[in-house]
């Protein structure tokens, strides 16, 4: 899911959160609450029951922290990976890529 400039804010479970995303699929609410978690923020989730039948459900992911933006996060250089790499944009959307942030680098390799 690509980023979003809005900052959007609400309640999962009584707790006002931050959202980070909504409708995303299990494994990308899993992959962002490992990155999350281990980035010192405490996660919330929530399961948004499918319209249709049969159809999976969607989750939400959200943090108590109401300063979170992950664009300011990503771009800031403050979201890091166990091995000490920052998270990029590109590894934010997609779970793997370059993770180097000097972008310009990777435009001559």
């Amino acid at each position: 899911m690509a980023l979003t400039y809005k900052h959007t804010f609400g309640a999962i479970n009584g707790t006002r959160v931050s959202f980070v995303e909504k409708g995303i699929t299990k494994e990308r609410m899993d992959f962002l609450k490992k990155l999350l978690e281990f980035n010192g923020f405490t996660v919330l989730t929530d399961e948004v029951a499918a319209k249709e039948e049969g159809a999976e459900p969607s989750f939400t992911i959200a943090v108590d922290d109401m300063k979170f933006n992950a664009i300011i996060w990503i771009y800031d250089r403050r979201l890091r990976l166990p091995d000490g790499r920052y998270v990029t944009h590109e590894f934010w959307d997609k779970g793997k890529g370059n993770t180097k942030p000097q972008y310009w680098e990777s435009l001559y390799e």
